[in-house]
């Protein structure tokens, strides 16, 4: 088993800026993918940003050139670096790793984008 725990989420401005962290826990060993989705109300879930243990990165177009996902000291952090908020950035942000072909979930944290 594979915890994880995001944090970071917040109301900000149009513009602003903000930094996502997840956490990684459990049996993260094999863990060799990470990644950051979101879901908007009455929206499905997306693909943001993914980052591989061997360092390829993979954006959506919508968030390209706007936000960068980046590692810690270990592959167990993941940080999902967002500037040039917009309102269509608000939703519930989920981080995702994949370990020994088994996908986890964390529980998700609230970005909102509003004046």
């Amino acid at each position: 088993q594979v915890q994880l725990v995001e944090s970071g989420g917040a109301l900000v401005q149009p513009g602003g800026s903000l930094r996502l962290s997840c956490a990684a826990s459990g049996r993260t060993l094999n863990n060799y993918f990470m990644a950051w989705y979101r879901q908007a109300p009455g929206k499905q879930r997306e693909l943001v940003a993914s980052l591989t243990i061997g360092g390829v990165r993979n954006y959506a177009d919508s968030v390209k050139g706007r936000f960068a996902i980046s590692q810690g000291d270990t592959f167990n952090t993941v940080y999902l670096q967002m500037n040039s908020l917009r309102p269509e950035d608000t939703a519930v942000y989920y981080c995702n790793s994949v370990s020994a072909g088994v996908q986890y979930w964390g529980q998700g944290t609230q970005v909102t984008v509003s004046s």
